[in-house]
């Protein structure tokens, strides 16, 4: 890394100490009950005044431009506070949106999409997961649907589980445009401003997170009409598309959560290290040193995994192993470091006078988000077979 991303890196985490963790502890990570849309309007704009905003975003924008290795460490010093992606404006899904349009967004659509999310005057969501029977581990299951209307579409269908919806200024909406649900083509990504005619926030899904601007909501979308201006890369070519932002989206969630994780490690390792029981500080018992020791190793290890995959990306390759071997591990391993750190804070761990609870609690969907373990084990497996099996 070079003494300039180092810089970078220090002033991130000093603005996350002095200007966000504050806040978060105060609401205990709860984003709505801290000020949703103005909280975020005030911390990012102490992001801009601090210089550390939009490291990810294109220069022509505003942002800082960083690519996927020199972002690693600044978005991890970022993800120390459950409100600190939001502040520096690269949060989900808005941050893998931008990868998006960046990639594959027309001249018109980047001035009127990206531009403005880059620069934090909008927020956006990506519309692709359903209700049963609709797709959502399966993307090939959708079921949303785009039919011609003169020389534009129709879009119906039912959304859910979509992050940030509430208050975004655009969608990105999957439908299908041909084949039948089960299929592996046939999907166009749409650009869907949020005030257009027939689509609907129905609901807030209650998670068990509470960090996301914007909640896990359900949509309806009744007639929806698009236009050729309003479609994203390529008819029928938008699972192709969503490679683009799944590869990257998966290794900046490492980052952030890896961040998250630093954190509770740390807190507990300071908490046991000043608690004494049977005569002598907690640090010093067997058990503990134990888990202290296998917090280090998942730490170093989920490191280890992203900068590999991202230096992948960074040279133009899609990753996708790489991406998939670094989001496993790295959820599983976060999601095991702060469990530890609960489990070493005791009592005080399952309260709110420390972050370990509530950094637990925001982990945990992380197995699940931006693809299920199980189902990246089975790309893994049958990646494997293909390499090391028998020639069919």
């Amino acid at each position: 890394m070079t003494s300039q991303i180092d810089d970078l890196v220090a002033r991130t985490r000093a603005f996350i100490d002095t200007h966000v963790i504050p806040v978060e502890d105060e609401f205990d990570g709860d984003v709505a009950a801290a000020g949703g849309a103005k909280l975020r309007a005030g911390l990012q704009q102490q992001a801009r005044t601090a210089g550390v905003f939009a490291p990810h975003a294109p220069r022509e924008y505003g942002g800082l431009g960083l690519g996927m290795e020199e972002r690693a460490p600044v978005f991890e010093a970022a993800g120390r506070s459950l409100f600190g992606p939001l502040a520096l404006n690269i949060n989900a899904p808005d941050e893998g949106n931008l990868h998006l349009l960046e990639r594959v967004a027309t001249g018109a659509q980047r001035e009127r999409y990206l531009a403005p999310l880059a620069r934090g005057e909008q927020r956006s969501a990506f519309a692709m997961t359903e209700p049963p029977p609709g797709a959502g581990s399966d993307p090939g299951a959708l079921r949303t649907l785009a039919r011609p209307d003169g020389d534009g579409w129709l879009i119906n269908g039912r959304k859910k589980f979509i992050t940030g919806a509430d208050g975004a200024g655009f969608f990105i909406v999957m439908a299908r445009t041909s084949g039948e649900p089960d299929s592996t083509g046939g999907a166009t990504m749409f650009l869907v401003p949020a005030d257009r005619t027939g689509i609907r926030v129905i609901r807030h899904v209650n998670t068990m997170d509470r960090s996301m601007l914007g909640g896990h909501c359900e949509l309806d979308l009744t007639d929806v009409r698009v236009g050729p201006e309003d479609v994203l890369g390529a008819v029928d070519q938008g699972f192709d598309h969503a490679q683009v932002r799944l590869g990257p989206a998966r290794l900046t969630h490492v980052m952030r959560w890896l961040g998250a994780a630093q954190r509770a490690h740390e807190t507990a390792v300071a908490y046991v290290s000043e608690r004494s029981a049977f005569g002598r500080p907690l640090a010093r018992h067997g058990m503990v040193e134990l888990m202290i020791a296998d917090n280090e190793i998942d730490l170093a290890a989920t490191r280890s995994l992203l900068l590999t995959a991202c230096r992948v990306l960074d040279a133009g390759h899609a990753g996708r192993e790489e991406t998939s071997l670094a989001k496993v591990f790295g959820a599983e391993a976060a999601h095991r470091v702060a469990d530890r750190a609960v489990q070493m804070c005791g009592g005080a761990g399952v309260s709110a006078d420390l972050p370990t609870a509530r950094i637990a609690r925001e982990i945990r969907p992380f197995r699940i988000y931006d693809g299920p373990s199980e189902v990246h084990r089975m790309s893994l497996a049958r990646r494997a077979v293909r390499r090391y099996g028998p020639p069919e």
